[in-house]
């Protein structure tokens, strides 16, 4: 268990060094390759529907297939996305770089399901730390990501970023050797032949509609925010230098926390958790509506980074209470589908809404949100007190 949580940690690692990449380099290689403000974050959006499509397809596929031959297959396809959008940089297309974009959230959408592969090696005990180390992965790609763009993206005289995108193929071709060495056992007879429960069964669950919403209010506001951040930060003047900064310790407030946010779900519940999460997006939400500043950017984003870790790691731990094992592939693959779809919208509007009303509307729309994320999270906590709810587990 533990060389595979390892392995796959660093898989995670190097599929976000690519996304933080490309959250720090997307909408401004967008606002340069288009005059159009609506498709300047269309890139980004691509990604995520990219992610939206492979995510349930790939979790069955790799029911069929094994989780090694698909995760192969995914970094494949992030090869070829990176290089088109290295290619469509230094050409000047967007349509270019949008496809390369989408190639890359196809890529994504299989990556994501490093973190539930932990769970499937890791005893039932033990499935919330082996979540969150895989996530913790994350950390690396704080730092290596933004950086890595910042440092070639001059590589290539008079296409900026360009050089970075072809950074990645080194990115995606050493996740391959990793994947390569993990030890995960193939799907056995009775995953492959068997569906388990209709899927409405298991969707109307009530711990599968909390971990899902708890994931996706998370995950949507997170993105809403974090994709409109590099705008409003260049409408108030900031550089490039300081955008990357706000970007990296964002994404450190993302993934370092996951270093024990799975012993903090061990000892004072999954809900628990979810809950803090919530307070704390309300909490970077509070700082962005206060001021402009640099520290406001900064420290905004931190919260906004460790509210999503606690509400994601929570909704992913929560979820594997809502199947059995034939069961785990329809689920996961419905989740993630609602999920990415999600962030996908957020994504296209986040651009638009930044540029129509501004930073502050964009912030005041995720407040709703998350106050059903907290009535739905204390909703599950009191029918768990009156003791009628049960794990399938």
């Amino acid at each position: 268990m533990n060389r595979n949580v390892l392995l796959l940690s660093l898989c995670q690692a190097l599929m976000l060094t690519g996304t933080s990449l490309v959250l720090s380099t997307s909408a401004l290689v967008g606002a340069r390759l288009t005059d159009t403000p609506l498709f300047v974050t269309l890139p980004l959006t691509l990604q995520f529907i990219g992610v939206m499509i492979s995510s349930f397809s790939s979790s069955m596929l790799m029911k069929h297939i094994g989780r090694k031959a698909g995760f192969t297959g995914g970094l494949v396809l992030a090869i070829a996305g990176a290089a088109l959008c290295a290619g469509a940089v230094y050409g000047g297309s967007f349509w270019g770089f949008a496809a390369g974009s989408l190639l890359l959230g196809m890529f994504n959408g299989v990556g994501q399901f490093y973190r539930f592969t932990a769970a499937e090696v890791a005893p039932p005990e033990r499935r919330a730390r082996a979540i969150s180390y895989v996530l913790a992965g994350g950390v690396l790609a704080a730092f290596i990501g933004p950086n890595l763009a910042n440092f070639t993206r001059n590589i290539l005289p008079g296409a900026e970023f360009s050089g970075s995108y072809l950074a990645l193929l080194g990115v995606y071709g050493l996740s391959i050797v990793l994947v390569s060495l993990t030890r995960i056992p193939p799907p056995g007879d009775i995953e492959r032949s068997s569906g388990g429960r209709p899927l409405s069964a298991i969707v109307s669950q009530p711990v599968f509609l909390v971990a899902v919403f708890g994931a996706l209010v998370g995950y949507g506001v997170m993105n809403l925010v974090m994709t409109a951040t590099p705008l409003a930060m260049a409408d108030c003047g900031f550089g490039f230098g300081p955008t990357s900064q706000v970007i990296q310790w964002h994404v450190v407030g993302m993934f370092l926390p996951s270093f024990f946010t799975g012993r903090l779900i061990e000892r004072f519940g999954v809900l628990t958790i979810m809950n803090t999460g919530c307070v704390l997006l309300l909490g970077c939400i509070a700082i962005n509506l206060h001021g402009v500043t640099y520290p406001h950017f900064l420290s905004a984003l931190i919260l906004l980074g460790i509210g999503w870790n606690f509400l994601f790691i929570g909704g992913t731990t929560l979820l594997t209470e809502a199947y059995s094992g034939a069961e785990k592939a329809k689920t996961q693959g419905v989740n993630d589908f609602i999920v990415a779809s999600t962030v996908a919208c957020t994504a296209l509007s986040s651009g638009w809404l930044n540029h129509r009303f501004g930073w502050d509307v964009i912030n005041q729309v995720a407040i709703p949100a998350v106050a059903l994320a907290l009535a739905a999270t204390a909703w599950l906590s009191w029918r768990r007190r009156r003791g009628d709810l049960a794990s399938v587990r």
